[in-house]
C-alpha cells in the first residue's frame, strides 16, 4: 500500500544503526552528526508466523509475505523548523510519511557524542515536538489568514474552519501535539490539507545498553510516563544488541543469541509488528497451491475494499466473499471439504468487514 514510517530523532541516538538492522538498505553509522543526509529507504518484510503456518499446510509454489517501509530521516536540531542545520528537508521528508518511530536515547556511553553534551531524553524529546510544533503553527496561522475574512462576512463553512483552526492554534501554542487536541473527527478535514506534522501517529523506541534490554532503566520510564499523554506506544530496544543479531547468519545462531540474553524475539521483529499496527494496518491472507500471500489494508476494510487490494476489477464486479477464520484453517489442516462440512466457510457480502487473519477467496464478474 506504498506506507511509510519514518525514523526520526535527535543525531546520534542511534536511528541509522537501528535502520540498517531493519532493511538491507545500509545506512552509514558513525559517532558524528548528520551522519545520514538523504533518507534512506527500506522495504522490510513484516514477520507474520501466520504466513509460516498456512506455508506448512499448503505447500505453495511460491509466498508473499506483507512488507511496509521506513525511512531513516537526517537528525534534527534545535531552530530546525527555521531551517537550522537540515532543518527544512528534515520536515519536508517527515511530512511525506504516514507515523513517526521517535527513537530516543536511553543509555549512558562516555565514547558515544551527544548532540546536548548529556543523555536527557525527555530533553530530546521536547526538542523534536517543539520544531514539529512549530512548523504545523506556522501552516495553521497562514491558513488561519487566508479564512478569517470570510468567517467575518458569515460564510458559516469558514467559520466553523476558522473555530476549528483556532483551536489547533491553541494547542499547539501550549506546547501540544496536533494528534492530542481534542475535536470531532469531522472537524479534523478542516487541517487534513496542512498534513499536520504533529498529527502523524507516534511510537517512541528507547535505545538502551545490553543491561536495560529487558527490565528498562529510569530514563526508559520517564518517556513511558510522558508518552501517556499521547497514548502512545514505547518499545524498548537495543540498537547495540540488534546490530549483533544481524551479524549472524543462521536463524539457530540468532535464536541462541536470543535465548542467551532472556528474550523471546529481537527488538527488530517487534518494531515492525509495532509499526504496522501504528500504520493502522492488518491482514489477511489468500491461500492456494499456486501462492500463499499476506495483503495488507486499513482496519475496518468490507470484503470489496480487500478484493481491490488484490485487483481494482475484484472490488468493482465483487459478488461475495468466502471466508475462512485462520485457526479453522489450521485446525483442519485447509481442508476445504471439511471445513465445509463443519460449517466453518462463511459466505460474505458487500458490507464485512475484513478481520485480521481472515483467509479469503473471492468471487467476481466484470
Amino acid at each position: 500500500m506504498g506506507l511509510q514510517c519514518g525514523i526520526v530523532g535527535l543525531p546520534n541516538v542511534g536511528k541509522s544503526t537501528l535502520f540498517n538492522c531493519l532493511s538491507n538498505a545500509k545506512a552509514q553509522a558513525a559517532n558524528f552528526p548528520f551522519c545520514t543526509i538523504e533518507p534512506n529507504v527500506g522495504v522490510i518484510t513484516v514477520p507474520d508466523e501466520r504466513l509460516t503456518k498456512l506455508t506448512e499446510i499448503v505447500q505453495p509454489k511460491n509466498v508473499v509475505p506483507n512488507v511496509i517501509e521506513i525511512v531513516d530521516i537526517a537528525g534534527l536540531v534545535k531552530g530546525a523548523s527555521k531551517g537550522e542545520g537540515l532543518g527544512n528537508q528534515f520536515l519536508g521528508n517527515i511530512r511525506a510519511t504516514n507515523a513517526i518511530i521517535h527513537v530516543l536515547r536511553c543509555f549512558d556511553d562516555d565514547n558515544v557524542i551527544h548532540v546536548d553534551g548529556s543523555v536527557d531524553p525527555i530533553r530530546d524529546k521536547e526538542i523534536i515536538d517543539t520544531e514539529l510544533q512549530l512548523k504545523d503553527l506556522e501552516s495553521i496561522e497562514k491558513k488561519l489568514q487566508k479564512v478569517e475574512k470570510a468567517a467575518k462576512t458569515g460564510d458559516k463553512d469558514a467559520k466553523k474552519a476558522f473555530d476549528v483552526l483556532t483551536t489547533y492554534r491553541e494547542h499547539l501554542l501550549r506546547g501540544k501535539s496536533a494528534r492530542t487536541v481534542a475535536v470531532e473527527e469531522e472537524d479534523k478535514e478542516h487541517v487534513a490539507d496542512l498534513w499536520l506534522l504533529t498529527a502523524k501517529p507516534v511510537m517512541y523506541v528507547c535505545n538502551v545498553d545490553e543491561a536495560a534490554v529487558n527490565t528498562g532503566n529510569a530514563y526508559v520510564d520517564k518517556v513511558r510516563e510522558v508518552a501517556k499523554e499521547e497514548n502512545a506506544e514505547v518499545l524498548v530496544i537495543s540498537a547495540k544488541i540488534e546490530s549483533e543479531i544481524a551479524e549472524l547468519e543462521s536463524y539457530e545462531e540468532r535464536q541462541m543469541f536470543l535465548d542467551d540474553l532472556g528474550l523471546t524475539e529481537s527488538g527488530v521483529t517487534k518494531l515492525i509488528k509495532a509499526a504496522y499496527r501504528l500504520l493502522n494496518l492488518q491482514t489477511y491472507f489468500t491461500a492456494g497451491v499456486q501462492e500463499v500471500r499476506a495483503w495488507t489494508i486499513n482496519k475496518g476494510f468490507t470484503a470489496p475494499q480487500a478484493a481491490g487490494v488484490i485487483h481494482s476489477d475484484f472490488e468493482k464486479g465483487f459478488i461475495r466473499a468466502e471466508v475462512i477464520k485462520y485457526d479453522e484453517f489450521v485446525k483442519y489442516n485447509g481442508n476445504e471439504a471439511t471445513i465445509k462440512e463443519n460449517g466453518k466457510l462463511g459466505v460474505e457480502g458487500k458490507t464485512y468487514i475484513v478481520q485480521d487473519g481472515d483467509v479469503m477467496h473471492f468471487r467476481f464478474n466484470v
